[in-house]
């Protein structure tokens, strides 16, 4: 592949921002805009984007993006997210520029989010690519009205869940028996206050926890807020003996992305049993599974026993999430590759008119 300027409008952190230097990694120069950014910051204009999906406010943003705009010709533009993102926009920089891609491994097409998607969901038709990471996504992206789906893998970050130097200190601070990063949802809470019943030695790292009717329960075995897309985050990991992976019901996950962070940081990934979970990795060779809260605390009891078997999964799951090809560099390449053949199809469909 040529190198691309690529015009890329995300959040400037997170998985997102991840993902713009895993292009730069690849050779591509990326101009980065977060259309947060261009709205004022306070959590009236947030909640408002959540329950209205950006209502009236896709023509002043699209006004904003386009005065940002560097004097650069960009191959193409990629928009992550894209609740912020409206028709007009995407035609206009399409005039541009030539491909717009949609990356969302959210489920705009789903329930869970309610209006958030309503911006993104009427800009379905107007991108030249749409990516998706679950399989009843394809479908429901094309009944929307896409021109063409790319169905993706999750992936974890070459730099930033690579395997991090720990200390001393790192060790006492972050070491941990059975680990769970990630925010409280009904359903969670349940499951962890079992898991505790059950006897297994938890941390609980993520926000809302106190919204769970299980608080009291779960109150002594939670340590901080969300850790972040950051060096805490995968020291986190890294200090765990093993780490569970949970998956949002709302969102129809079948994987999340610790399904591939864990295994790359060389966690010891627990996570629920699921058909893709078990496609990725080998069952109690490359990672640990689980359906209910009791084989859970079984399969979190036998691990922390068998720290020779901790050792082997932890090395056998990193090569394996390595060889599925689900790291940013690997699905970016694939997905760059895919929207410029696209964007060559249609420029010569345009000549052959002309």
């Amino acid at each position: 592949m040529k190198y691309l300027s690529i015009l890329y409008l995300g959040l400037a952190s997170g998985t997102t921002l991840h993902r713009a230097r895993a292009m730069e990694r690849l050779g591509h120069k990326v101009v980065l805009i977060n259309p947060r950014d261009l709205l004022p910051s306070n959590r009236y204009i947030s909640s408002w984007i959540h329950h209205t999906g950006a209502l009236f406010m896709d023509s002043h943003i699209g006004r904003k993006v386009l005065t940002s705009l560097p004097s650069t010709s960009f191959d193409l533009v990629w928009i992550e997210g894209g609740e912020l993102t409206g028709p007009a926009l995407i035609e206009e920089l399409k005039k541009r520029y030539g491909c717009v891609i949609s990356y969302n491994h959210d489920d705009p097409y789903g329930k869970r989010d309610g209006r958030k998607w309503r911006l993104y969901l009427k800009s379905v038709p107007h991108y030249s690519l749409i990516t998706v990471v679950r399989d009843e996504n394809i479908e429901e992206a094309y009944a929307a009205g896409a021109k063409d789906v790319l169905r993706l893998d999750r992936s974890a970050d070459e730099v930033a869940h690579a395997p991090w130097p720990l200390t001393d200190e790192d060790r006492v601070k972050w070491s941990s028996e059975v680990l769970f990063v990630g925010t409280w949802m009904p359903e969670r809470g349940p499951f962890m206050a079992r898991l505790i019943e059950l006897g297994v030695p938890l941390a609980l790292h993520g926000h809302a926890w106190h919204k769970a009717k299980e608080w009291p329960v779960l109150k002594p075995f939670w340590r901080s807020p969300g850790l972040y897309q950051n060096e805490n985050y995968a020291k986190a990991i890294q200090c765990a003996k093993v780490t569970l992976g949970l998956l949002s019901k709302g969102n129809r996950d079948a994987v999340t992305t610790r399904s591939f962070e864990v295994p790359y940081l060389g966690g010891v990934l627990c996570a629920e049993r699921t058909d893709e979970h078990r496609c990725l990795y080998t069952e109690n060779v490359e990672a640990v599974f689980w359906s209910t809260p009791e084989e859970c605390a079984v399969k979190c009891k036998q691990l922390l026993q068998n720290e020779t078997w901790r050792a082997a999964i932890a090395k056998q799951g990193r090569a394996r999430c390595i060889a599925n090809g689900t790291t940013h560099q690997q699905v970016l390449t694939k997905t760059l590759n895919r929207a410029l053949f696209l964007r060559d199809t249609n420029m010569a469909h345009i000549e052959v008119a002309s």
